[in-house]
């Protein structure tokens, strides 16, 4: 196997395939990019088992074969060549790769091959093309609600349903509720369900983002959803077990409804939550015509600053994760948002103030300790 392609081309393609590879996994091949060269055309595979990405380049010159490459290694190693033109050999007998460009020339020990698993392909028919831009703003919008604890399994994902015009992804962690429902310009042919790994939709996310096509390909399997972007191809295992029906979770009503500007609550809520640490609340203390956003940890320090809204009635003190409360006005849209309030002791809900931006974000208190 040999090929001759320009770095900056390979580096660009590689540092998207290796995102795939895993970190942890006791497969030491797991760790590795295969690299498989064909005629002018070479192509990238990494995979957690999890997680798949596939990426092809065409290449100036090559030869046909293969080799498993330690993947962060490789990546490192070419980001740091000297000049633009690039070769790559395998050579048998030595069991390695051969990197030569200008001056530089390195040996990289190869993995075993066989070890490497076979990744998921899309079905020729069956698939179906939703509007790039769309589907990542949504993605954008709720993914970081779903959960990292590896214990609730169920958790971790972003149920994602599309069908005619509309798209929407929910995504939960028990202690906050995001949803986002997008109404698309064109209708879709064809509809999905599927509880999608929150990690492999924020890849999709960065690599669509940085590509240029207008659509994403989207296959579901029986327990696989595999994703098509430009040249690169992106297969996931779906999460396993039943996500929760997150409509029981919605408050029927609410005591009290507040328009505010995004922007100036965002900048509070920023400023003060920086001294919420060590798990302290932000406490907001909404009363006559004003807002009261505040913050204490021992031995740290203490922050407050008020800020107008229309707010009415009885004074309302509610204690919120500074963390999950900022991300929610980070992923709502619009310009003016809509704060509805019941009780210190239940949730709040953050939704966008456009009427059909589809945005809602519930977010469980803090009992505050007077």
């Amino acid at each position: 196997m040999k090929l001759t392609v320009s770095r900056e081309t390979f580096v660009a393609k590689l540092g998207i395939a290796v995102r795939g590879a895993s970190t942890r996994s006791a497969i030491q091949t797991l760790a590795g990019v295969l690299l498989r060269v064909g005629d002018g055309r070479a192509e990238l595979e990494a995979t957690d088992m999890e997680l798949g990405v596939h990426v092809s380049l065409e290449t100036a010159e090559s030869s046909p074969g293969h080799a498993v490459i330690p993947g962060r290694l490789l990546l490192d190693v070419v980001r740091s060549l000297p000049t633009d033109d690039l070769s790559l050999e395998y050579r048998s007998a030595q069991q390695d790769v051969e990197l030569v460009a200008g001056p530089s020339k390195f040996h990289l020990r190869t993995l075993p091959p066989e070890d490497f698993p076979k990744l998921p392909e899309a079905p020729p028919e069956g698939g179906m093309t939703v509007p790039a831009n769309a589907f990542v703003d949504t993605i954008a919008r709720v993914a970081r609600a779903a959960s990292r604890d590896e214990t609730r399994p169920h958790l971790t994902g972003v149920l994602v349903t599309a069908s005619g015009r509309e798209l929407r992804m929910v995504a939960t962690d028990s202690y906050r509720l995001s949803v986002k429902e997008t109404q698309l310009e064109e209708p879709l042919e064809g509809s999905l369900e599927a509880n999608v790994p929150a990690r492999t939709l924020q890849e999709l996310g960065r690599i669509a983002s940085g590509g240029t096509s207008e659509s994403i390909g989207v296959a579901a399997l029986e327990n696989q959803v595999i994703f098509t972007v430009d040249d690169v191809v992106l297969s996931s295992r779906l999460v396993e077990g039943r996500f929760p029906n997150y409509q029981q979770l919605l408050p029927e009503s609410y005591e009290h409804e507040l328009r505010v500007n995004r922007d100036e609550l965002l900048e509070v809520v920023r400023r003060v939550g920086l001294l919420a640490q060590k798990n302290a609340p932000l406490r907001l203390r909404f009363y006559e015509g004003a807002l009261d956003v505040s913050a204490q940890t021992p031995d740290v320090g203490e922050a407050s600053e008020s800020l107008p809204v229309p707010f009415a009635g009885e004074p309302l003190e509610i204690g919120f994760n500074a963390e999950f409360f900022r991300e929610g006005l980070e992923s709502a849209e619009s310009e003016e948002l809509i704060l509805k309030l019941i009780s210190p002791l239940r949730p709040g809900l953050i939704q966008s103030g456009d009427e059909g931006s589809g945005f809602i974000y519930l977010v469980m208190p803090i009992r505050l300790n007077v």
